[in-house]
């Protein structure tokens, strides 16, 4: 910056600003006469002396010290910078954007469900968003004893209090457990204002929670997909053709264990099947046998001659009222 007045000129900025802090301060130098301000966009400067919030400065830019900072500060009106000596005082730049982060549980949360004694394990995705909102807080609760604050420190804040809330709203608004996308919306807007509240604590608030997916273990979603698949379709019989019909896909080109495997897995299949068709058809059979007894059966009309061989063995009758052979009444 170049000397002015004759008297050294130091810089107060954000010295290597990062993009994932919350806060960073300027301290352990003297302010002297001279000194410049700057701001950068995106950027609040709140001046600190013995502790104590003097003031708050949010216009971007370069400012002087002397001339435009310290007349605006309420305990420093009085404060004449010498020569020799300078004010030792904090600068807390405060990052004033909203912050959007990636979430995830680090391990699956146990739903209790009646059918699974260990509960139905899911894992949950998505994203939330925060920033600052009270800087007194922030500075009472974060900024007196740190010198920096990082987003990744908000992160781990959040993930130890996102896995009760999930279990919470997702047993209030989750109906079906093996259908929670559909309720996602509510889950997470539940789970957001629980989360802000405990942010104002230190000062910072949430403007969006949203949750993206919601992870089952491989075997439930493998299930679920073949429900879906079966409801799809509307026809068992169909369905296990599908299945066969993708069995035999995936079984070529694999190596001959894989492919003596899919025979047998296909001939069981072609078991289950036919056993169903066997039981497809006496059902029919029965049917049409039902309905062949409820109809009246014609009797052939009685012509009043004598046949010419016996029903009952075949001989000829020649006319007579019994068999020859038999003895049957004709």
């Amino acid at each position: 910056m170049g000397l002015f007045s004759g008297q050294f000129a130091n810089v107060i900025e954000w010295e290597e600003y990062r993009d994932d802090l919350i806060f960073w301060k300027w301290n352990d130098k003297e302010i002297k006469k001279g000194s410049k301000l700057i701001i950068r966009p995106g950027q609040d400067a709140i001046f600190l002396y013995n502790g104590k919030r003097e003031g708050i400065f949010t216009d971007e830019g370069s400012f002087d010290i002397e001339s435009e900072i310290i007349p605006f500060l309420s305990s420093l009106k009085g404060f004449k910078f010498g020569f020799h000596s300078g004010l030792r005082a904090e600068v807390l730049f405060i990052n004033t954007k909203e912050f959007t982060i990636k979430w995830g549980t680090k391990k699956a949360i146990n739903m209790p469900y009646e059918s699974l004694p260990g509960g139905l394990p899911i894992r949950v995705f998505g994203t939330f968003n925060c920033k600052v909102n009270d800087y007194l807080t922030l500075i009472d609760k974060i900024a007196g004893i740190k010198q920096q604050y990082s987003i990744e420190e908000v992160k781990e804040r959040v993930l130890a209090l996102l896995d009760p809330l999930l279990m919470k709203w997702i047993m209030q608004e989750g109906k079906d457990l093996f259908n929670l996308q559909a309720n996602s919306y509510e889950i997470a807007k539940g789970i957001g204002e629980d989360l802000d509240m405990e942010l104002m604590k230190i000062g910072m608030t949430i403007t969006g929670f949203q949750i993206a997916s919601f992870n089952y273990p491989e075997e439930i979603q493998e299930m679920i997909n073949k429900v879906a698949s079966h409801s799809m379709v509307g026809d068992l019989g169909r369905y296990q053709t599908m299945e066969m019909i993708h069995g035999m896909r995936r079984g070529r080109g694999r190596s001959t264990t894989g492919t003596v495997a899919s025979n047998v897995a296909g001939i069981q299949m072609g078991m289950m099947m036919g056993q169903q068709m066997v039981h497809q058809m006496q059902q029919n059979q029965a049917q049409s046998g039902s309905q062949s007894y409820s109809q009246p059966v014609s009797q052939p009309q009685n012509s009043g001659s004598k046949p010419n061989f016996c029903p009952n063995c075949g001989t000829k009758t020649n006319g007579s009222n019994f068999c020859s052979n038999c003895g049957m009444k004709l």
